[in-house]
């Protein structure tokens, strides 16, 4: 049996029929940029998400920038942001010219820990970025008192977890604004690059709609130095067609994930605080024995992915801030024992019990 990590192919095919169906209404109509296609995705998105406004961009990592400059956070302000992420989240902070103050997450839930983040506050901080890794909400009722308390912003990095929730609430409505990714493998995921911001601050709308666009205000009038960040409304077009389709998605991967926890022993999962909810985006594992595990696995045809065996204060990238490689031990930890197995939406049970029954096999020889 031959198992990918994930079949992009067999993901889309599903979509083919609706897909060509759009794409021959799309050429025949007058679109150009940020036309029906767009407002009308903006608006499933921002109700998908339970808030009252989303602009679409070109990718993750300009949604970030986006709503740091939206919140005018550059040079001198100070962002707080998770030690284990990707590395688009700290580039973000980088490229709005402020300083990144790196906190550990927890050991056990691989996200942001709260109980660290007072003590990295200074005069010059200005929000906390928070992460929600491998498509599980972070403890963000807790992160946004502390934000409130401290008067910060709360800009939520929501790119693996979009339809994710803590306390009942949206992930991508914690806050007062937050960025997605739609790049191809996500939950929802596009044919290309794509990316979004919802917030419900009606002026952050209206300032990230113009950034995105040159700082255009109306034709030919630049209010501002904005940037070319636009989505392409063929990717508006497309990525609606599978916000409809979302929960179908995210319910075989929870039933994918259940099965695995169900049937895996010996093994570390990423912890779900009570109140918090995943539409496993990842599903990753922790062992000390990650390498061979890999290869035993590979050796029976089942493909593995290890998110991410860098972290970005180790990355050559970020030589400049000086940060020793055991500066952070928990996002060490994390980066040398992840290894994420196959939550491909479409696996069968079949191909699910082989993959556990291969893993049993490495540990128990069963």
């Amino acid at each position: 049996m031959n198992i990918k990590y994930f079949d992009l192919n067999r993901f889309n095919l599903n979509y083919l029929e609706l897909f060509q169906n759009s794409l021959t209404e799309f050429v025949s109509k007058d679109y150009m940029v940020l036309g029906e296609p767009m407002t009308s995705f903006e608006r499933k998105y921002s109700i998908f998400n339970d808030v009252d406004y989303c602009s679409g961009v070109s990718n993750g990592l300009t949604a970030l920038i986006l709503c740091l400059k939206s919140l005018d956070i550059g040079p001198g302000d100070e962002v707080i942001v998770s030690s284990n992420t990707y590395i688009a989240t700290w580039l973000s902070i980088t490229h709005v010219g402020a300083k990144i103050i790196p906190v550990e997450p927890f050991e056990d839930s691989l996200n942001l820990n709260f109980e660290l983040i007072e003590n990295h506050i200074s005069k010059k901080t200005k929000a906390v970025m928070v992460v929600n890794l491998y498509g599980q909400s972070a403890e963000l009722d807790k992160i946004s008192e502390i934000c409130l308390k401290n008067d910060l912003f709360l800009i939520g990095d929501n790119a693996q977890s979009q339809g994710a929730s803590c306390a009942g609430k949206k992930t991508g409505s914690w806050g007062i604004i937050n960025a997605t990714s739609f790049y191809p493998g996500k939950n929802i995921g596009a044919l290309g690059e794509a990316g979004a911001i919802t917030t419900n601050d009606i002026d952050l709308d209206i300032r990230v709609k113009r950034l995105r666009n040159y700082g255009l205000s109306e034709k030919y009038v630049n209010d501002e130095i904005g940037f070319n960040y636009r989505m392409d409304n063929i990717q508006a077009k497309f990525l609606e067609l599978k916000i409809n389709n979302y929960q179908t998605i995210v319910n075989r991967k929870r039933e994918i994930a259940k099965i695995y926890k169900n049937n895996l022993t010996g093994i570390s999962f990423q912890r779900l605080p009570d109140n918090c909810t995943s539409v496993y985006h990842i599903f990753p594992i922790l062992t000390s024995q990650r390498n061979e595990l890999q290869k035993h696995l590979y050796n029976f045809g089942i493909e593995t992915m290890i998110h991410y065996p860098i972290p970005p204060h180790k990355q050559k990238a970020y030589a400049s801030l000086c940060f020793q490689k055991d500066s952070f031990p928990i996002a060490n930890h994390i980066a040398d024992s992840e290894l994420s197995l196959p939550i491909d939406p479409f696996m069968t049970n079949e191909e699910v019990y082989y993959i556990i029954e291969k893993i049993n096999k490495f540990y128990y020889g069963l």
